[in-house]
């Protein structure tokens, strides 16, 4: 809950050296105070991005993150620490955790839950911005026909190796993301798996993903980038791309036609990074009771609960189970082996 504190003690206490920024100022830091943010993705560079709003003085900031946390994300996801890997806390609640130590006046919402179709309106539509923070195309489609359909700005950014690449997205004035890469997620990304990825880079792009959004919030949309920018942190490379005017005949921003939130299959196997992990997302499967869960299963492995999750290893393979029915399966990267496990112990 976002606790009461009087408006002249914030603005001119806590956010001083803000507030004297004079594009800035008292005026533009009260917006800040009566902004929404969604953070999609609390990885390397949403620990970086939430922690630049919270403590800037963004009045709400939900955190949407599916993930837990895992000893390899300790290198540059700043937000957590190694008792956090230990325990394998939800990214979202120990996020939110630690920001609130931060900054306790700011209103948090953590959600732990996979951004998908069913669910991308609820979860963006009722923000001022929304900053990218994920690992994948997928969920940047999303977030793209959200923030078109709903005439809202969003912040996309992507850092894999020593590069990354960034741009604000703002409907009506900039071309939108399937202008820029079409109406499917390209087909080779390189990922941090493959490629790994340094904590400078991953913080130069966060940097500049909430300089747009501060720039945004507090009226200064002269100063908006209508650029793509590509930094390269171990080769000294800062290029810029000209974004141009949305593309004619884009089936989004130009046709309005929204298909990324239209039905799809629930059946996914997704690559986390830095891990062998697949998630397993059955169609249909409501809200679940861990409790009777951890009940059933207690003698026939390890399970541990953990605030929104639960934890079941056996045979080398630790299940993370949440409640709306997702789970993560760690230890491999074969499907087949991920849904058996999910259907032998909880049920397709």
């Amino acid at each position: 809950m976002q606790q009461e504190h009087p408006l002249e003690d914030v603005l001119y206490h806590r956010y001083s050296r803000q507030v004297l920024f004079r594009p800035i100022g008292q005026t533009g830091q009260e917006k800040l105070w009566h902004s929404r943010v969604a953070v999609v993705g609390l990885g390397a560079l949403g620990t970086v991005q939430a922690n630049q709003l919270v403590r800037g003085g963004v009045g709400f900031v939900r955190l949407i993150d599916r993930d837990i946390v895992d000893a390899s994300n300790l290198q540059r996801q700043s937000l957590y620490d190694e008792q956090d890997a230990r325990l394998g806390r939800a990214k979202a609640d120990a996020a939110a955790e630690k920001l609130h130590l931060c900054n306790s006046s700011v209103a948090l919402e953590a959600k732990v839950t996979d951004l998908t179709w069913r669910n991308a309106e609820a979860l963006l539509a009722d923000v001022d911005v929304i900053v990218d923070g994920t690992d994948n195309f997928e969920v940047r489609y999303l977030i793209n026909d959200v923030a078109v359909k709903h005439g809202m700005p969003w912040s996309y950014g992507g850092a894999v190796s020593s590069y990354g690449t960034t741009a604000f997205f703002q409907p009506g004035a900039t071309a939108c993301l399937a202008c820029l890469f079409g109406d499917s997620p390209p087909a080779h990304q390189d990922t941090c798996d493959t490629l790994g990825v340094l904590a400078p880079v991953v913080s130069v792009i966060a940097s500049l993903q909430v300089a747009e959004v501060l720039k945004f919030l507090t009226g200064n949309n002269a100063s908006l980038s209508r650029q793509l920018a590509q930094v390269d942190v171990w080769n000294n490379d800062f290029t810029h791309v000209q974004m141009g005017p949305p593309k004619a005949g884009c089936r989004c921003c130009q046709a309005h036609e929204f298909s990324w939130l239209k039905a799809r299959g629930g059946g996914t196997t997704v690559s986390l990074c830095g891990r062998q992990t697949v998630q397993v997302r059955p169609e249909g499967k409501g809200t679940l009771s861990l409790d009777e869960i951890a009940v059933r299963l207690a003698g026939l492995g390890q399970v541990r609960q953990n605030g929104s999750l639960l934890r079941f290893e056996l045979d080398g393979l630790t299940l993370t189970l949440f409640q709306d029915g997702r789970a993560l399966i760690h230890g491999t990267e074969d499907p087949a082996v991920a849904r058996n496990l999910y259907a032998r112990y909880i049920g397709m």
